[in-house]
């Protein structure tokens, strides 16, 4: 890639929260380029898949492929691998630890297991999915650290726990269960359609975007004025995430018509 280009990627997410990962999946393709053989990303929201797709369409020779540990898997990793290596990558190095606990005590949420995790020390990006169950929950993980997460996830919360390798291929398939939404709204003010969207009012939701609790396309909504569009992504804190799949035109009254998939 010539520099100028790098320099283009860099300052378009410069400033963003896609800065830091842009860097650091640049650097990735460097290396591949450089050694011709491959590199693993740490764990990727959607968005950072979105960048690493971006990087590796700007170079002519590395080819990409995403991978969470199970089918529809939201993080997942990017392996960016070069186009003549012709050797045979050894997976993703992605592992599951299961926690268990005792549910007549608590009901604990993807939220309580999330916050025991970075109590440990260890950093987000090595974690991918979590999968919450009354009283368990399967953690995604970089193998590097699943034996530390057995051997150190003794409490979630107030509770005690045990936590112990298991299988990726137990993982059933991701089925989010999904509800259309038609509404009309004053404006596409983001407010507007969180309160649409999640059934709440447009004050709590202006509320929310400021307690940075929704984002938007997977980043920090900022304003609760920005303008919505359709294709947009947006993602509450509890309560799921929702895209909005068509904006169609006005009412007599002036209100517009929004077509929204929630999921849950």
């Amino acid at each position: 890639m010539a520099a100028e280009q790098k320099e283009r990627i860099l300052r378009f997410y410069r400033g963003t929260e896609g800065e830091e990962i842009a860097i650091r999946l640049l650097d990735l393709a460097e290396a591949v380029m450089k050694t011709e053989k491959f590199r693993i990303s740490p764990f990727l929201d959607p968005y950072g898949q979105e960048i690493a797709e971006t990087i590796c369409a700007s170079y002519d020779g590395i080819q990409l492929d995403l991978d969470g540990g199970y089918a529809g898997a939201e993080r997942q990793r990017a392996m960016l691998r070069h186009r003549d290596f012709r050797g045979t990558p050894d997976g993703f190095a992605i592992s599951c630890v299961e926690s268990v606990w005792n549910g007549q005590f608590a009901r604990l949420t993807h939220r309580d297991v999330l916050g025991a995790l970075m109590g440990l020390g260890i950093e987000r990006e090595l974690i991918g999915d979590i999968l919450p169950a009354p009283d368990t929950a399967k953690i995604i993980c970089d193998t590097k650290i699943a034996d530390f997460i057995v051997n150190n996830l003794t409490m979630i919360g107030a509770v005690g726990a045990k936590a112990a390798l298991s299988n990726l291929e137990e993982i059933a398939p991701r089925e989010e269960r999904t509800k259309e939404i038609r509404a009309t709204v004053a404006s596409l003010r983001l407010d507007s359609i969180v309160a649409a969207g999640f059934g709440i009012s447009r004050s709590r939701a202006a509320d929310d975007i400021a307690a940075d609790k929704v984002k938007l396309n997977w980043q920090s909504a900022g304003s609760a004025s920005k303008t919505i569009k359709e294709g947009d992504v947006l993602s509450m804190r509890g309560r799921g995430r929702l895209e909005v799949t068509e904006v169609r035109g006005q009412t007599k009254k002036g209100r517009t018509v929004v077509v929204l998939n929630r999921f849950f």
